[in-house]
């Protein structure tokens, strides 16, 4: 950088010193050193002409300046006459001056006292060497006597350094000049134009001034460029460049025309010549010519000059910019492979299994070719800084350590990724030799499980027997562990604390397999060597299997060696099967037999367990980084269609969710049981409800199937998929998590098929219902979430209780009769969904599209509202009937199930919903009749004390409260209080429920006769009388109290039982009181007889049946604004 420096210097001094000597030899040309006088300063006093110089010469190469006639010669100020004298002498050549001026004075026309002055003038200021000085005396008579004489008597007054010679007349001048040397005024023949030769003058000198300003401007713009401080950044060092060059075109630009100005002015001088060869140029004209191209050479010279300098000096800006770019470039590759450094850093994972291992190779080899790019450009730069070491630039000093470092981290990296291969390699050789163990121990173990007892007890089928056993014995010399202690010398450097205690397992396994042979050796001789009816052996202890560890979690199923040895387990695992099925028919004698080989079993459905469950999570991890990080890829977004753009939750829903859940969560929780397998259950119940996640999943796959659909045949699948080497296409990977929650109740299943006599037998029961709730909770939400047309959050209705198809048919009180008959007959096909709250009609739209597509959708029709539903369990004519009514039976709805079995399955269902709903209306009504028992006015008969019957009263209350609830059918709270009539369902837009599917929109217009089996079969005597809120259905013939009144149709609230059989009633029609006797109130309220229904009323404390009639209190019945939020 110094010796950059330096040089730089020393090409601006060079430079200098060529443009300052440019600038002083022009001055020389121009004679400006001695007469800094130019014709544009005198150019006025020039034009006058009482003096000129012609270019003429005489004899011995004097130049000749003429002095024409003019008149006003005297009057010619001396400044101006000394300045013109001055200029004219100096424009010949120091050499022609030095020989001496020859002055000609023309005085013709002129008076002797003129000449006289004029010649004394002369001689007086003349600023040079003067050789002879010509005198053309007047030509008049008179004068030229007259000038004869006076010269004679004056001439030591004009005695002058040269001799003046007095002549007569031009040929006397032409004596002593030659006509060639004269003007045309004199005689002569020379060419000569005082104008042409006035601008001739200025012009030269004009580009002389050219030269010399261009020559320092050159010389101060190359200061300026020489002494500019370099940038730090490309941008800027850039700028500069650009600015600097732009100069240099203007200065360059500059240069030229002050060329084409010189040559013009030669092209001027020459003009004369070009017009006719026979011309020649005197000597003036051919020192203009030679001045003019001794200023052109000077101009060349700046030029060079400058050319050379700004070489150097774009070198050095092109060569800063150059290392500017390097630097740049140097900082993004470092930053780039210290990344790279830090992301190899935490590849410290060796895996835990065989399938993990090749996981984790594939992802190193991934890494490798991802980060080839960076290395690949650190080469390339590293490189770059060696060519421009070779150019010899400037900053070799900054380069060089640059590129080591370069090619420091690139090598660090490889050895680093090498390294990392080295283990993974030792670390799959490993897991390797561990399941290759772990594969024998099992096949070993399926192959006791699977020796029958009964063959064994001959000598034939002992030996048999026992040479199976000892040639598979000979089959671990390729498949078991040798020695430990070689395992950790060889393998020292990536055993972890887990992997060690895996290594540890599997070689206990193995020691609890070969004892395990080892005793069903001996025992097995022991039968041979008799020669007695064979005794059955003794199977190896229950003991032995809990102290042999099951595999451990290390065995996933990714490669195609894991798979083949999951086939060959699958052999000797489904004829243990059989044959420990056959051998549990055998003798009582093989209990432990059978308990070793369930063991087994066991073993293997948890190893099962575990491997997919591996499985499953890193092929979620697979599609989450393969195909959803690579949806935020900028380098991939070429490859995407518009239609994907932001659209990845759409695509893999809560995926990404499931995946932190199995693979933080439940799989390590899984591993925990593997030495207990009959246990697992618990694991599944402690975390069942983040299980929840699979339903979200699942109402999402409609949306990700359509549009999988739309987009599965963009570039992008394809090229993640080549990049996963993945052989099945995205959509496969996506119904995973689907097929994954339902193999769980499966493997739960065999689990529990294997554990009936164990201690965790009830918790995986229960963990099998549970995860098949959750199956049915996921299948609801799919049929729900096809619902259409329903105005309302379906989330306010509640749980989804059921849901399923139906013929259902309707009977209301109102409607045209033609309506009825249609719909007594053809039923309509109805699917209902039965929430908590509300239970929807809704018609079944046929399926159409592909995979999910498939499922169907439904049109909502009609919602009812729980709290005003009761149920009829028995239709007659069909066990699979049942009715659903509403609004005291205003509208009934005969429901007819595919079974008996459903039926029942619902109408439990809804007896629930509505025992629910009946306990929470009694605890309400109890609490406020309690409230209200203090304050009420009581009947005072004779007999009867009043706090007496208040007193019996409220322990009556008191004692209801315990009495169980013996109804056989209960309606719903406030089935009796008829709502608006557009209050009916759950939405303010809710559709009529359809008459037959060919008359779609009506309704049967009358009700029913023997609507269910007890109204044909039986009736229920008078019901008891409870406190709440009823609906009158008769007029009060009988006569009631005056102060009551009421009449068919008005609301009353029966209060209290009081003695005597009274009973203290509201009419709340007209806030009228009074005490009305049990009969008479009775058949005001039509409490005689009821056909048997299902109902639940929130106004009884107690438990009795009320009438398709009364009603209940306001206080228990939800509003639908309410319900409908």
């Amino acid at each position: 950088m110094r010796f950059w420096l330096r040089n730089e210097e020393m090409a601006l001094e060079a430079m200098v010193q060529r443009l300052t000597a440019v600038c002083k030899r022009t001055d020389e040309i121009m004679h400006q050193d001695i007469t800094p006088l130019c014709a544009a300063d005198i150019q006025d006093q020039l034009k006058k002409r009482f003096a000129y110089l012609s270019g003429g010469r005489g004899q011995d190469g004097s130049p000749v300046i003429t002095f024409p006639d003019y008149p006003a010669f005297s009057d010619v100020p001396d400044k101006e006459f000394q300045n013109v004298m001055t200029y004219l002498t100096s424009i010949p050549s120091l050499q022609d001056a030095g020989i001496g001026f020859i002055l000609v004075i023309d005085r013709r026309q002129d008076k002797w006292t003129s000449v006289k002055a004029s010649i004394l003038r002369i001689a007086a200021s003349f600023p040079a060497n003067l050789q002879l000085v010509l005198v053309l005396r007047p030509t008049g008579f008179f004068q030229r006597a007259l000038s004869d004489l006076a010269f004679k008597f004056n001439r030591d007054d004009l005695k002058m350094k040269v001799p003046v010679i007095m002549l007569s007349s031009v040929p006397e001048l032409h004596g002593y000049i030659d006509k060639s040397q004269l003007t045309e005024d004199l005689g002569g023949t020379l060419d000569y134009c005082h104008t042409r030769w006035l601008c001739h003058r200025t012009a030269i000198e004009s580009f002389a001034l050219m030269v010399k300003q261009t020559a320092q401007m050159l010389q101060s713009f190359g200061t300026e460029l020489a002494e500019t401080e370099l940038p730090n950044d490309v941008q800027s060092t850039s700028s500069v460049l650009c600015a600097h060059t732009e100069k240099k075109d203007k200065a360059k630009e500059d240069m030229r025309l002050a060329l084409d100005e010189g040559q013009s002015i030669l092209e001027n001088i020459r003009e004369p010549l070009a017009k006719s060869g026979e011309q020649s140029l005197n000597q003036d004209e051919l020192d203009n010519q030679t001045t003019v191209q001794r200023l052109l050479a000077q101009l060349n010279e700046t030029e060079a000059a400058f050319d050379e300098f700004w070489a150097k000096h774009q070198q050095k800006l092109q060569q800063c910019l150059q290392l500017r770019h390097f630097e740049q470039d140097f900082r993004e590759v470092k930053s780039s492979l210290d990344a790279l450094a830090q992301k190899i850093a935490t590849f410290t994972d060796v895996g835990n299994s065989l399938a993990h291992a090749e996981h984790l190779l594939k992802d190193l080899a991934s890494f490798e070719e991802k980060s080839s790019a960076s290395v690949k450009r650190a080469h390339t730069l590293s490189l770059e800084g060696e060519k421009l070491i070779d150019t010899k630039h400037y900053a070799v000093d900054s380069i060089r350590p640059k590129c080591h470092e370069l090619q420091y981290l690139c090598d660090q990296f490889a050895a680093e990724v090498e390294r990392r291969r080295g283990l993974l390699s030792k670390s799959l050789e490993l897991h390797g030799l561990l399941e290759a163990s772990m594969k024998w121990c099992d096949e070993g173990i399926y192959l006791l499980a699977s020796q029958p007892v009964d063959k064994c007890q001959s000598q034939d089928g002992a030996e048999a027997a026992l040479q199976e056993i000892e040639k598979f014995l000979e089959t671990g010399a390729e498949n078991k562990i040798q020695e430990l202690n070689k395992i950790y010398q060889d393998y020292e450097s990536i055993l972890t604390k887990d992997l060690m205690e895996h290594v540890q397992k599997v070689f206990q396994k193995q020691e609890g397999m070969e004892e395990m042979f080892h005793r069903r050796q001996a025992s097995l001789k022991k039968l041979a060597a008799k020669q007695m009816r064979p005794v059955q052996p003794v199977a190896p202890r229950p003991e032995a299997l809990t102290k042999s560890p099951c595999p451990s979690p290390g065995s996933r199923r990714g490669s195609e060696n894991s798979s083949e040895g999951s086939t060959l387990r699958r052999g000797p695992y489904r004829r243990a099967k059989s044959e420990v099925s056959e051998s549990r028919q055998g003798r009582s004698s093989s209990t432990g037999h059978e308990e070793e080989s369930l063991a087994v079993l066991r073993r293997h459905v948890m190893n099962e367990l575990l491997d997919t469950e591996r499985v499953y999570v890193e092929e979620l991890l697979c599609v989450l980084e393969g195909y959803a990080a690579e949806l935020d890829n900028p380098l991939m977004a070429h490859l995407m269609s518009p239609g994907l753009q932001n659209k990845k939750d759409i695509l893999f829903g809560n995926m990404e969710e499931i995946y932190h859940f199995h693979n933080r969560i439940f799989l390590r929780e899984l591993e925990e049981y593997t030495d207990c397998p009959e246990l697992v259950g618990r694991c599944f119940l402690e975390r069942m409800e983040e299980f929840q996640i699979y339903e979200k999943y699942c109402q999402n796959k409609p949306r990700s199937e359509s549009l999988w659909r739309q987009c599965s045949d963009c570039p992008f699948f394809q090229e993640c998929q080549r990049k996963l080497d993945h052989k099945l296409s995205l959509d496969s990977y996506l119904l995973k998590p689907v097929q994954r929650i339902t193999k769980y109740q499966l493997l739960l299943k065999e689990m529990l098929k294997y554990s009936k006599s164990c201690e965790g037998a009830e918790d995986l029961q229960e963990a099998l219902s549970s995860i098949l709730g959750i199956l049915k909770a996921v299948n609801d939400s799919m049929h729900l979430i096809a619902i259409t047309g329903y105005d309302g959050n379906l989330s306010d209705l509640g749980k989804l209780l059921m849901q399923g198809s139906f013929s259902v048919w309707t009977d209301h009180k109102k409607g045209h009769s033609k309506v009825k008959d249609l719909a007594r007959f053809k039923p309509m096909q109805r699917h209902l969904f039965l929430h908590e709250k509300a239970v929807l009609f809704c018609k079944k739209r046929e399926e159409n599209g592909e995979g999910y597509e498939k499922a169907p959708s439904y049109s909502y029709k009609q919602s009812l509202n729980m709290a005003a539903v009761g149920i009829t369990e028995n239709v007659k004519g069909d066990v699979r009937k049942f009715e659903i009514w509403y609004n005291a039976r205003e509208e009934v709805y005969i429901v007819q199930a595919p079974t008996a079995e459903v039926k029942a399955a619902w109408v439990s269902e809804i007896r629930k919903v509505l025992t629910s709903q009946l306990q929470a209306c009694r605890e309400a009504s109890q609490h406020r009749t309690l409230e209200q028992s203090q304050s009420l006015p009581l009947p005072t008969p004779p007999s009867t004390s009043p706090s007496k019957g208040t007193t019996r009263n409220i322990k009556k209350l008191e004692e209801r409260k315990t009495d169980p609830l013996s109804l056989e059918g209960y309606m719903s709270p406030s089935s009796l209080l008829k709502p608006p009539e557009k209050g009916r369902g759950w939405s303010k837009t809710s559709h009529p429920l359809e008459a037959p599917e060919d008359n779609d929109g009506w309704s049967s217009a009358e009700e029913l006769m023997n609507s269910s089996d007890a109204e044909e079969e039986g009736r229920v005597g008078p019901r008891k009388l409870v406190p709440g809120k009823y609906t009158v259905v008769v007029d009060d013939e009988k006569g009631s109290p005056e102060a009551l009144a009421v009449r068919n149709g008005d609301m009353v609230e029966v209060v209290q039982e009081g003695d005597e059989g009274l009973w203290y009633v509201r009419n709340l029609s007209s806030s009228k009181e009074s005490w009305v006797p049990a009969s008479s109130l009775s058949a005001l309220l039509g409490m005689s007889g009821s056909a048997q229904c299902l109902s639940s009323s929130e106004s009884s404390a107690g438990s009795t049946l009320l009438s398709a009639s009364s009603s209940c209190s306001e206080s228990c019945g939800v509003p639908l604004s309410d319900l409908q939020g």
